[in-house]
């Protein structure tokens, strides 16, 4: 009975109408309007647009349920395991480094803008390294690893990446002074708008949103993030503000006149979640086993994804370059063609 119960709590706990049902049952209407009621309203708004998103699919013929197969079996499994690390690590920064802040800040309206602002820093920071070093790409590849997008990609995680993810923000955050109620309000935007931003082609085709993609990262964005394209890779890593993207030069606008390929350019076994949970750590451990003398097998684990001791380098920042420019050359190549001899 007990193992049933968990199986229950974990079904209502996805569909987050726990809160919200307690509300409605206590007839205290007026708590929908404290910061518990809207959280309380808020969290199962991604669940039921992902059943919309599903249904509308399945009407139009588009919906497949292999498309759903790799987010469903990695959120079973972090369920039990990645959130409670997750929550216990977020309690550990606070209580280790709040000693140790620049300065302290309140729970104001314009500390709340520098929070935000230091927050984006910081999921920028854990956003690039899970891209730039191998180990964390593990950890981080089964998310990038569906061929489609929809919003069930937002639970498509390795149970270790959200503790460690939390370890690098949570860190940041409170050593820059960000008042730790208002990162815990923070934390909760932050991951209403990155979920909805994985929103499918299903429900929303094009996601760009006209001018509010001027200021903040929408689906669109976020859907050229999820790209194989080599004019995609490696871009868009902020999740609401774009301001470090634009910072360090990695903000990427969708191009109408090139689809997205969803998914990751490493060969995968067709919609294996094994494979999309587990490959990358094999495929890191072969490399590791194979590379010549102890200094090569250390770099294979902190090096970029595509990093060889050959010299044969695939990392994405040069695919990218290549790719670019060659097209360079092919746009030179059409203009002398055109020129009159």
């Amino acid at each position: 009975m007990e193992f049933l119960k968990a199986i229950w709590d974990n079904f209502t706990g996805f569909w987050g109408l726990g809160d919200l049902v307690g509300i409605l049952r206590t007839g205290k209407y007026e708590e929908l309007l404290t910061w518990h009621g809207i959280t309380a309203t808020l969290g199962p708004l991604i669940p039921f647009i992902l059943l919309i998103e599903i249904i509308r699919g399945a009407f139009y013929k588009r919906f497949k349920v292999i498309h759903y197969k790799i987010s469903f079996f990695t959120y079973v499994l972090n369920a039990f395991i990645g959130r409670v690390i997750s929550f216990a690590m977020v309690a550990l920064c606070i209580g280790w480094f709040a000693r140790y802040a620049v300065f302290k800040t309140t729970f104001t309206w314009y500390w709340f803008i520098y929070g935000y602002i230091i927050w984006e820093l910081a999921h920028f920071v854990y956003h690039f390294l899970a891209h730039k070093v191998r180990v964390l790409w593990c950890l981080h590849s089964t998310h990038h690893a569906p061929e489609s997008m929809n919003l069930s990609v937002t639970y498509a995680h390795f149970f270790l990446e959200a503790p460690y993810a939390d370890v690098i923000r949570t860190t940041i955050c409170i050593l820059l002074g960000v008042n730790p109620a208002m990162l815990f309000v923070i934390m909760f935007i932050d991951g209403f708008w990155g979920a909805f931003i994985h929103i499918g082609e299903n429900l929303v085709k094009d996601a760009r949103f006209g001018f509010l993609g001027r200021i903040v990262l929408t689906p669109s964005f976020h859907r050229v993030h999820h790209a194989r394209n080599p004019a995609y890779m490696d871009t868009n890593y902020c999740n609401l503000l774009n301001i470090w993207d634009r910072v360090f030069g990695t903000y990427q606008p969708e191009y109408r006149d090139m689809p997205i390929e969803y998914g990751i350019t490493r060969p995968m076994k067709k919609n294996s979640f094994l494979d999309a949970y587990f490959g990358e750590l094999v495929a890191l451990g072969r490399d590791v086993v194979k590379a010549p003398g102890i200094k090569n097998k250390f770099l294979y684990i902190i090096m970029p994804p595509g990093w060889s001791h050959t010299g044969d380098h695939k990392m994405a920042h040069l695919v990218r370059r290549k790719y670019f420019e060659e097209q360079g050359q092919q746009a030179e190549s059409k203009t002398e063609a055109v020129e009159p001899a």
